[in-house]
């Protein structure tokens, strides 16, 4: 199974994530009103929360905490890649060629200037 379907799995209950994230349930609603997070809802109708959800849960207490106001926190977390959050049919695969053309651009770029790069290396592998 993919990272990313593992990452946007519901699992956790609204209890869990107060647990994690050290935020109210009130708080977390609140997020949820303004559409700052879509978690799941059970059969019940309860809220079920996947790691993605957490992440950006986290993401937007860690911008609290920096004083950031709601409008601000939109703009940032509107500006970070949603690949994690959007469903898995609205997901575009990378053909193998676009994969291949990704990898060697970035196999070119972490040589640039000088400096190494961890991934130069484990991309090497790929190209002859």
């Amino acid at each position: 199974m993919a990272d990313n379907v593992r990452r946007s799995m519901p699992l956790f209950s609204m209890g869990i994530v107060q647990k994690l994230t050290g935020l109210t349930a009130r708080q977390i609603r609140y997020y949820e009103e303004n559409d700052l997070i879509n978690p799941e809802r059970s059969e019940g109708n309860r809220r079920v929360f996947s790691f993605n959800d957490v992440d950006r849960l986290l993401d937007i207490k860690s911008l609290l905490d920096e004083g950031v106001n709601l409008a601000g926190i939109r703009r940032v977390l509107s500006e970070k890649p949603v690949e994690a959050n959007r469903p898995a049919e609205a997901k575009k695969a990378m053909s193998d060629a676009e994969l291949m053309k990704f990898l060697k651009s970035e196999l070119v770029q972490a040589g640039k200037f000088g400096k190494a790069s961890l991934i130069q290396g484990e991309l090497s592998r790929f190209f002859r």
